[in-house]
């Protein structure tokens, strides 16, 4: 009789693993998705349909509205999510190609226009962290979001923008600022996770004064990497780029998901390439 019932709790933990979408081995993660592989992070577009919900920017406070890009699914939980900036005088069309690729892979994405295409690296930090805030309680996705997994991506200003986020919500789970700008080139009270990616040509935000000291200043315990890509200029991110968006799902899934999974397009550190001109980065991650 004892025998049966060892036999019959094991039973009902193994079906309460295979149930829980997130359980692993080695603990609890947000896993999403089938396993990654490196076509399918480099896919077009991943496993999830998306739907997406435009935010008028009258309906908002504290920045300028968006759009909102979701999985349809609703039998996975909730999901992680990522608010994006654009860059100095430009608006969300601009980065808008990063919204259904993200989500796609089973993230909840909003774009973001600003209050001013002029507004600086700091008023695009409060704004980014005021779309999240709007996301996660008065959205009409908000029950499928987690409010606890959250990140940040920008462009140009918008990624100068990313950084003064994480510095001011520590909580931030991932951060990615494209081609950052920010008079500010050091970043020591970083703790969240971050990936900066720079561009061999930039010349608006080159890296040797922007990209590189960035990553650089952060604290060497902080889980963060750089990203020189190579045969690229400032604006690349504002066109549709395999290598920005494996690297972006990559981190993404790795820090807001805690999906180990993903760890294996991130360490060891991918060597240069066509594509790539420098990584680096501290592995293994401890996050």
């Amino acid at each position: 009789m004892l025998t049966a019932a060892l036999a019959g709790v094991a039973a009902v933990a193994g079906l309460a693993t295979l149930l829980s979408p997130g359980a692993s081995a080695a603990g609890y993660s947000y896993e999403r998705g089938p396993a990654p592989t490196h076509a399918s992070i480099e896919a077009a577009s991943g496993p999830y349909p998306v739907s997406r919900a435009f935010v008028s920017s009258f309906s908002v406070t504290g920045f300028g509205g968006g759009t909102i890009y979701y999985p349809t699914t609703t039998g996975e939980g909730t999901f992680g999510a990522v608010a994006i900036s654009p860059g100095y005088t430009a608006r969300q069309s601009s980065i808008a190609w990063l919204g259904p690729r993200l989500a796609s892979q089973g993230f909840v994405v909003f774009t973001i226009d600003t209050t001013s295409t002029y507004d600086q690296p700091a008023s695009r930090g409060r704004q980014l962290l005021a779309a999240l805030d709007y996301l996660t309680q008065r959205s009409s996705v908000r029950d499928r979001v987690d409010a606890t997994r959250l990140g940040v991506m920008g462009h140009s200003m918008g990624g100068g923008g990313t950084l003064e986020a994480a510095k001011s919500r520590p909580s931030l789970k991932a951060a990615i600022p494209l081609t950052g700008w920010n008079l500010d080139k050091t970043w020591p009270e970083l703790r969240t996770p971050t990936l900066v990616i720079g561009a061999d040509g930039d010349t608006i935000a080159p890296v040797s004064s922007h990209s590189e000291p960035f990553y650089q200043s952060m604290p060497s315990s902080l889980d963060r990497a750089y990203l020189e890509l190579n045969g690229a200029t400032h604006l690349t991110p504002n066109l549709s780029d395999t290598t920005i968006a494996k690297y972006s799902i990559a981190w993404l899934k790795r820090f807001i998901d805690d999906d180990t999974r993903y760890e294996q397009f991130l360490c060891p550190l991918p060597r240069p390439s066509l594509a790539i001109r420098e990584y680096r980065g501290n592995c293994p991650h401890t996050s």
